[in-house]
């Protein structure tokens, strides 16, 4: 089962002080002034903020679904989720996973045991 853009915005916007953005066109969701995923509905995916070794983990555990951003954006933690091809549960983590790599540290340490369930 493929992941929609609409479960994109439903289950980032359940993440705590989560708002919806936009820029280059593309929807947004930023918490504490700062972005932590950018969904391209036209392309089926949404770019997620994680740290490297985060991304890399990832990307290990199913190469279908996530890859690198290109170039430096990549490099950085920058990851693309396909949303075609993942499971809720694999969008669900890395929305979460992205929260807590771009959320102030206080708001984390609040909610240290968030799981993300509708």
């Amino acid at each position: 089962m493929s992941c929609l853009p609409e479960d994109v915005r439903t289950l980032a916007l359940m993440l705590p002080e989560v708002g919806e953005g936009a820029h280059q066109g593309h929807p947004d969701f930023r918490v504490g002034g700062r972005v932590l995923a950018t969904l391209w509905t036209d392309e089926a995916r949404v770019v997620l903020r994680l740290t490297p070794e985060r991304q890399a983990e990832r990307i290990e555990a199913e190469p279908m679904a996530f890859e690198a951003a290109p170039g430096a954006w990549g490099a950085r933690g920058w990851t693309s989720l396909n949303l075609d091809a993942c499971e809720e549960e694999t969008l669900r983590c890395g929305l979460l996973l992205a929260w807590r790599c771009t959320a102030p540290p206080g708001l984390v340490t609040r909610y240290d045991d968030l799981a993300l369930d509708p």
